[in-house]
């Protein structure tokens, strides 16, 4: 029998082959289809300079979120980008696992507690200078307000020494929202098949020589939240107290 859930093999997922099969399927069918039914705008794309690795923490509204951000994502940051991807919705049945592995890179990540696991193998792959996608909400926003923080991406940048770049996604939640969504904001509302989304990159920042990991996960998701209002517009958006001490 496979194994599934975190015993999922992903290795074969970064081998050459794979590799080449990901570049065409993202390169010819992904982005282009992404970049069409949403009329993509990337902001901040100059912000990810540098050699790397780069760990994108990103809100998360939608289960489109990951294609637009790979579309986003310059091709040589792309090819070498790994998404964490929720191990009990990817990683739970053969045919998803598989496709998960083959087309997005993905890697599954136990998000309803802490699994030293699934951060171990995020973190090497991260030190092996692949860059990582997470979502450090642990899931899709329920409301359609960014929900707190969980400390895994403070805790790999930490561990590896990589950059984080704060990633907000914007507008993605209307777009086919019935299938991709869960907020009633969104899902309950007209329908589009085209949607306008914006996905933006803020400076990457680092974790401060004396900054303990609760001050930096909270740093993270403030810089997120600040380009999410400025993104949107709403000065309200996030607008919930979080805690570094």
């Amino acid at each position: 029998m496979a194994k599934l859930g975190l015993d999922y093999p992903t290795k074969w997922g970064r081998s050459y082959s794979a590799r080449f099969v990901r570049y065409l399927y993202q390169s010819y069918f992904l982005c282009p289809y992404t970049r069409h039914i949403s009329s993509l705008e990337v902001r901040g794309v100059e912000n990810i300079a540098g050699a790397g690795p780069f760990i994108f923490a990103s809100n998360h509204t939608s289960n489109l979120d990951t294609p637009l951000v790979l579309s986003a994502l310059p091709l040589e940051r792309r090819t070498r980008t790994v998404v964490a991807a929720a191990m009990d919705n990817f990683f739970m049945k053969p045919y998803i696992a598989f496709h998960t592995v083959l087309f997005y890179n993905g890697i599954p990540i136990d998000r309803h507690r802490v699994n030293r696991r699934s951060a171990e193998q995020a973190l090497e792959l991260v030190q092996d200078h692949w860059n990582l996608l997470i979502y450090p909400e642990g899931g899709r926003t329920t409301n359609g307000d960014i929900h707190e923080f969980k400390g895994g991406a403070a805790y790999l940048a930490d561990r590896s020494k990589a950059v984080v770049i704060p990633t907000y996604v914007h507008g993605a939640g209307y777009l086919r929202a019935k299938k991709y969504a869960k907020a009633p904001k969104f899902t309950e509302g007209p329908q589009h098949r085209r949607h306008h989304v914006i996905v933006a990159f803020a400076p990457a920042l680092r974790v401060g020589d004396d900054e303990n990991l609760r001050r930096f996960g909270a740093r993270i998701e403030s810089a997120v939240i600040e380009l999410g209002r400025q993104v949107s517009g709403d000065p309200l958006y996030g607008n919930r107290e979080i805690t570094s001490e």
